[in-house]
Parts: structure tokens; C-alpha cells; sequence
């Protein structure tokens, strides 16, 4: 399949109202949304990097603007700053839509840039709940502790500290 045919599969199962015209429309919105230029729709994936294949799946999951994406570790492969621009699109099209996501991560930085409330669970267990900042810098649960201080600090050299 072509990039333009896998972002427009979810308008063709989920047999929307819209015309084929008005669904390849939509399909050249949201490529450009995602930062795709428009000379990749006919291309196939295996052509493109990583970060461009995720752009693809991001595109596709975002195509029928759903009212809830759950995004298990959506950002785990990309390198810090790629990473950075995924979650500002998340976010710009959450303030466009109204798109509510579920975040399923280990990277606390994530969390802490893109979450309002955050669940630690355990084994399936719910351990702790609340604002990322109540969590993060004030975790209650023993596990949550461990967690947090596990996260590695960068350490400036002692003649910039």
C-alpha cells in the first residue's frame, strides 16, 4: 500500500460519509499536519526513516479525528527532538479537536511534557494517581519512589555547575 492508501484505509472501513474526493483531501490535510510533503503519497513506507514512518502512523491514527487515542509508547524509537515534535502535534491537534490521548509510557520526560494527570501502575495495578507534578515531584507510593529515582539526572562538569 501506498502512503495515501494506508492513511486513508480508516475513512474506507469505518465507511464514513465522506466522497472518496473529500476523503483524498483529508488524507492531504493531515499528511501536511504530520509534516509529510505531499510528493510522499504515492510512495511506500519501507522508503521513508523511522521518524517518517511514525509521521505515517500518526497520520492514519488521526485521519477520522477520533475522540480518544490510546498511544502505547508512540514515541519509545524517536530520538529526543523527533520526539518533541510528535508530542507538539499530539498536543496542537488536541487543542484543535479536542482529541483526548492515553499516554502508555516509561519515559518520565514524556510524561512531564506532555500529560496533565499521570497513573503509575504495577503489574496492572493502579499504585498511584494525580497531577504529573504531584507524582513526580512528590510520589507517595514506594514504587513510584523507585521509579522516579531511577531516572537518570545529567550532571554538568563541576566547572559549569
Amino acid at each position: 500500500m501506498t502512503v495515501a492508501d494506508i492513511i486513508e484505509e480508516p475513512l474506507r472501513l469505518l465507511r464514513t460519509e465522506l466522497s472518496s474526493e473529500q476523503r483524498k483531501e483529508r488524507v492531504k490535510d493531515m499528511m501536511r499536519r504530520v509534516g509529510l510533503p505531499a510528493e510522499f503519497a504515492s510512495r511506500y513506507p519501507h522508503a521513508f526513516s523511522g521518524g517518517q514512518r511514525q509521521r505515517i502512523v500518526i497520520a492514519r491514527a488521526l485521519v477520522t479525528i477520533p475522540k480518544l487515542i490510546i498511544a502505547d509508547e508512540a514515541t519509545a524509537a524517536l530520538d529526543v527532538s523527533l520526539r518533541a515534535q510528535v508530542l507538539d502535534l499530539l498536543i496542537e491537534f488536541q487543542n484543535e479537536f479536542g482529541t483526548a490521548f492515553v499516554l502508555i509510557t516509561h519515559d518520565i520526560a514524556t510524561v512531564k511534557y506532555f500529560c496533565d494527570r499521570v497513573i503509575v501502575l504495577q503489574h496492572g495495578k493502579i499504585m498511584e494517581q494525580g497531577s504529573v507534578d504531584e507524582v513526580i515531584h512528590n510520589p507517595q507510593d514506594p514504587y513510584t519512589q523507585r521509579l522516579i529515582s531511577a531516572v537518570p539526572v545529567a550532571e554538568l562538569p563541576a566547572e559549569v555547575a
